[in-house]
């Protein structure tokens, strides 16, 4: 059979004069500079032969993604709330904050805010529903950066910890995380349930 392939992007830049922790918060959609980078990655993917396009809910994913549509005009942009963002205790907080956290957000913080393996465990369910119905194809899907990361681990056979989140380089990922509005690709080669897809990742945009 043909790779079945999901080419996950995450959103681009986004207008954060105040550089809070955004998380689901609404209305933190695209910067000037952030809708060139959607733009640039949608012309990278213009050529790719797409059978589905989807978006986690919130708007700046769902802005990245219209820029993907408006050159596949065929698709019907679906939103998926298995691609949302990480639901954290930290909305709202300085990112200099997060920053002196190394970006854990997980370690301590109890239910009902996500770990990273209920962001995987969604992600998996999201991933099984590509696999079964679009074998054989090329999907694209626009999401957040900690979503993709810990997909990516999981692919690349690491554990779902928040210590890995800035290692990816050293497992063969092409960045240390996925830059705004990147493309990480993932192969599944065959049908095989407990298959592990290859991951590529690019950033169109300079």
């Amino acid at each position: 059979m043909k790779p079945t392939v999901l080419h996950l992007v995450r959103h681009g830049e986004v207008h954060n004069p105040h550089k809070i922790l955004y998380g689901r918060l609404p209305r933190f959609g695209l910067s000037a500079n952030g809708r060139r980078q959607a733009r640039e990655t949608a012309l990278f993917l213009a050529e790719t032969p797409l059978r589905a396009l989807f978006t986690s809910p919130l708007l700046r994913a769902r802005q990245t993604a219209e820029e993907i549509r408006a050159l596949h005009p065929h698709l019907r942009l679906r939103i998926d709330r298995r691609l949302n963002e990480v639901h954290t205790l930290f909305e709202g907080v300085p990112g200099d904050q997060i920053d002196r956290k190394r970006g854990d957000i997980y370690t301590g913080v109890p239910a009902p805010f996500e770990q990273p393996v209920d962001i995987f465990r969604r992600m998996e369910g999201f991933l099984r529903y590509v696999r079964r119905n679009f074998a054989g194809e090329q999907v694209a899907a626009v999401s957040h950066g900690d979503v993709i990361t810990f997909t990516v681990l999981w692919a690349l056979g690491w554990d779902l910890l928040p210590a890995n989140k800035g290692r990816l380089r050293e497992a063969g990922y092409g960045a240390p995380y996925p830059s705004h509005a990147s493309v990480t690709a993932f192969t599944f080669a065959s049908g095989a349930a407990d298959e592990r897809p290859t991951v590529t990742f690019t950033q169109p945009w300079r």
